[in-house]
């Protein structure tokens, strides 16, 4: 075996828990933000965020980045065009979670839009556990028998997919890739691949998910209709009632919100409040039991995303897509109750996966232990393929450690599903992987946070002892060290209900974290609710006024003065609203 990392050197060390550090905001841009209005606080934390001016906070639609700008996308429009003049069939070939499901309903509702209600377009999505991820050559069969169509519009997967796209090309079929995740060494030969990550595409934003990448090809699609003449009685068909399906998409596939992906999130917030929804996405929202009139980016992300991911986690992303699409309420509404019950029982199996690999963590020798090492990677027999990612994702936040589980996937191999930390692009360490060891690695994709490959079951020992070593050479020990940043600390005259709701009313998300305060408090009172929340009485040394303040999911007590990092919530409780601490995190001060 070639080692392709011989001169690199080790690089490993035993590192502290937790590292805290306050984000610096840039002077002249607080400055310009200030000059535009903003409130001193809203002016800082924008600041430490890298905006620079109050332009950049504006989501009007017209700050849209252009379309043209993506790589091939007036092609790609050019080509639909033709297609729903000559009545070809399409159809759509989704991915299994959030984003993929969301990217094929803006896709079928966006070309019935712009085609009219003649126009042939389907959908179909791999069951992960039958097909696996992507375009893969049998579902393009499938997809043949099936609908014998004319286009193969891919979304949100597709990029990687040579075997799945000369299959179609054999059959004669033509593709249409839309996609944003890292190309291979090799592109698929397509009619057309629209992806702001491929060979030469200048498109500012890197960040866009699958759903915003289909949302723009409907966008050229719509300019390439109207350079025809489709519109002469100047009304064209309403996109932005697509905006709905983007934000979802968009965050629950913790893309980074750049200004471009928080002008898309914020957009579609926007119709939420206003009530203009998918009726999928407000049936959604009722057995979250939350309100749509006033979401927020973290109800799209930790209440209808997992909703929606449980269908193809456990069962088949059909139901889910297929909530997005009806536009009969109460078809919607038994859909949603049904993704709900998925979800509640994808809850429980995660639940035991988790108590299962916490256990197996306990009883590895010192050495194995994730204190002592730089990656984590479990394989159980017992495992849920549907599920291993949320596990990693888990146990990845509980030790800091790239982590990959593994669950069996028949005939001898098994699938993991794998998630990173900041400062570590898991991908292309799966790359050296395979190029280290030839054949390893049966199959790999993904991006820097999340990625999933197959092995042979027998292999699993090979691969974790590879990955770690891969890993250990390459990563800066800084980025195995735990580190929270905050905002520092809160000045008393912001601590009320109305920063709380001016908060609530921005978008924060992955790559623009939403605050986190710092400050001294003395312990004024604690208990424990339900045995395992910590329920405290805070009062800072700098004022008299105390704050309740809650840490869910921590037991252990806090010593009389304490260091906390919080949030600031809403409590409402007997009719009564009242400002909440949310503890993250504390030490002894």
């Amino acid at each position: 075996m070639t080692n392709l990392l011989e001169e690199c050197p080790l690089a490993y060390v035993k590192i502290p828990a937790m590292q805290i550090k306050t984000r610096t905001p840039n002077l002249r841009a607080y400055d310009s933000l200030m000059a535009a209005g903003l409130s001193p606080l809203l002016a800082r934390l924008y600041a430490s965020r890298g905006v620079q001016r109050a332009d950049e906070l504006d989501t009007d639609l017209k700050r849209l980045i252009a379309p043209s700008q993506l790589k091939n996308i007036e092609t790609a429009a050019v080509l639909l065009a033709d297609a729903l003049a000559a009545h070809q069939r399409l159809v759509i070939v989704a991915d299994y979670d959030c984003d993929g499901a969301t990217a094929c309903a803006v896709g079928l509702r966006g070309l019935k839009l712009l085609g009219g209600p003649e126009t042939d377009v389907r959908f179909i999505v791999p069951n992960r556990f039958e097909y696996g991820y992507g375009l893969s050559p049998e579902i393009v069969r499938l997809a043949h028998e099936q609908h014998s169509p004319d286009w193969l519009i891919t979304v949100d997967n597709g990029i990687a997919s040579v075997e799945g796209v000369a299959e179609a090309n054999r059959l004669g079929m033509r593709v249409l890739v839309t996609d944003h995740h890292l190309p291979g060494d090799a592109l698929p030969d397509a009619a057309c691949i629209v992806n702001p990550n491929q060979p030469g595409c200048t498109f500012p934003s890197k960040n866009l998910a699958g759903v915003g990448v289909m949302f723009y090809v409907l966008l050229a699609l719509r300019a390439e209709l109207r350079k025809r003449g489709a519109y002469k009685d100047g009304i064209e068909p309403r996109l932005d009632s697509l905006l709905d399906l983007v934000a979802l998409g968009t965050v629950a596939d913790v893309v980074r919100l750049d200004s471009n992906n928080r002008l898309l999130v914020a957009q579609g917030l926007k119709r939420m409040h206003a009530g203009r929804v998918q009726p999928g996405i407000a049936a959604l929202f009722h057995v979250a039991a939350r309100e749509a009139r006033s979401a927020a980016a973290f109800d799209l992300g930790f209440a209808l995303g997992p909703r929606l991911n449980a269908a193809g986690r456990l069962a088949d992303m059909s139901l889910g897509i297929e909530c997005l699409i009806t536009d009969d309420a109460e078809r919607a509404f038994a859909i949603a109750q049904q993704l709900d019950t998925i979800n509640r029982e994808r809850r429980s199996i995660e639940a035991e996966m988790q108590d299962s690999a916490l256990l197996a963590i306990d009883e590895l020798g010192a050495d194995l232990h994730p204190d002592e090492r730089s990656t984590l990677c479990l394989f159980d027999p017992d495992w849920h393929q549907g599920v291993v990612g949320i596990v990693a994702s888990r146990l990845k936040d509980k030790f800091h450690r790239p982590t990959i589980t593994f669950a069996p996937a028949g005939d001898g191999t098994i699938r993991g599903s794998g998630r990173s930390i900041p400062g570590l692009h898991l991908r292309d360490v799966l790359d050296l992987v395979s190029k280290r060891a030839p054949g390893l690695i049966l199959k790999f994709g993904g991006h820097a946070m999340a990625a999933g490959l197959s092995l042979r079951e027998d292999d699993f020992e090979i691969f974790a002892e590879s990955f770690e070593d891969t890993v250990r050479r390459i990563v800066d020990p800084a980025a195995l060290m735990r580190t929270l940043e905050t905002d520092g600390s809160l000045d008393n005259e912001y601590a009320t209900l109305m920063t709380v709701r001016e908060l609530d009313a921005q978008v924060w998300g992955q790559g623009f974290a939403p605050p986190l305060f710092s400050d001294v408090f003395r312990i004024e009172n604690q208990r424990l609710l339900k045995d395992k929340h910590l329920k405290l009485q805070l009062k800072k040394t700098s004022s008299s006024t105390s704050f309740d303040a809650i840490w869910f999911n921590h037991a252990e007590t806090l010593p009389a003065m304490a260091r906390v990092i919080y949030r600031l919530a809403e409590n409402s409780y007997n009719g009564q609203t009242k400002l909440q601490l949310m503890v993250e995190y504390a030490e002894p001060a």
